[in-house]
């Protein structure tokens, strides 16, 4: 039984959801369907790679995970079939895929879609779903499309360092309104150095300390923690961080530092 993950930025409001799922199980009875987000943020490719990136390392190997994100961004020639890690990714060919791995992955090939078929988003699914039923069936990833394809590259957004500060850019600001920040565990350690450390936004807000969890500080005060994906969070315990301290999330046309808005950025001072 194939296990498939379905990922878009459609929402659920009209039919398209629900016609997709059915055309995947008509080519693919014996498949399973998990959602992971029908919610994204149209064009906003940070926050997707950052969604798909933390859920897909936690699926079983040999998943295919489908990408409904932004995919018509230019005129669809091709989808892309990924292998990485164990895992397989359906995307289109806009830049997502190499954000989502945080490089090159380990095997690439491309789906051409039919010239003479209408380019929408049910052509795309089965599209990719044909490809899943062959994978199924047993024929060899390099077979079911073009080997070695050109593909658009996109780099996923780092951090900023300096030597004794990094900046990091909201990614995602959830539903309970905490703030997602593209600062890792592993980056803040490496730059820190054991050195105390500010972290500040929005001017004039500090924390000075790592919490656990939550519950940390009293009801109402601001924290900061590294979640469960080992990315840096700012919250209010009990309380609504990005509303009350007026922080938006990163997006794509904010990249040109001279135009990035401070509420954007998170600065954490080391020493």
């Amino acid at each position: 039984m194939a296990l498939l993950t379905l990922t878009s930025d459609i929402g659920e409001q009209d039919y398209l959801l629900g016609a997709i799922k059915g055309q995947l199980l008509g080519i693919i009875p014996e498949s399973r369907i998990v959602d992971i987000s029908h919610s994204l943020s149209p064009f906003n490719y940070t926050q997707t790679a950052y969604i798909c990136r933390n859920a897909i390392k936690n699926f079983p190997s040999y998943t295919f995970h489908l990408l409904l994100v932004n995919l018509f961004e230019k005129k669809p020639e091709q989808l892309l079939l990924a292998f990485h890690q164990e895992q397989y990714i359906i995307c289109a060919d806009n830049g997502l895929l190499t954000m989502i791995v945080e490089g090159k992955p380990e095997i690439v090939i491309g789906l051409p879609l039919e010239k003479l078929a209408a380019k929408n988003t049910m052509h795309c699914v089965q599209v990719m779903a044909a490809a899943i039923q062959k994978l199924q069936a047993g024929g060899d990833v390099q077979s079911i499309g073009v080997p070695d394809v050109e593909y658009l590259e996109k780099n996923h957004l780092r951090p900023l360092l300096g030597e004794n500060w990094i900046e990091g850019q909201i990614i995602l600001i959830d539903n309970f309104e905490n703030i997602v920040v593209n600062i890792t565990h592993e980056q803040f350690e490496e730059q820190r150095k054991g050195r105390s450390f500010r972290i500040i936004f929005k001017r004039d807000e500090v924390i000075s300390a790592i919490s656990e969890t939550y519950a940390d500080v009293p009801i109402g005060e601001k924290l900061a923690l590294f979640n469960s994906a080992g990315y840096l969070e700012i919250a209010i315990n009990k309380g609504n961080a990005a509303g009350l301290f007026g922080l938006q999330g990163f997006m794509e046309q904010s990249q040109n530092l001279q135009n990035r808005l401070f509420y954007q950025t998170v600065k954490i001072f080391f020493g």
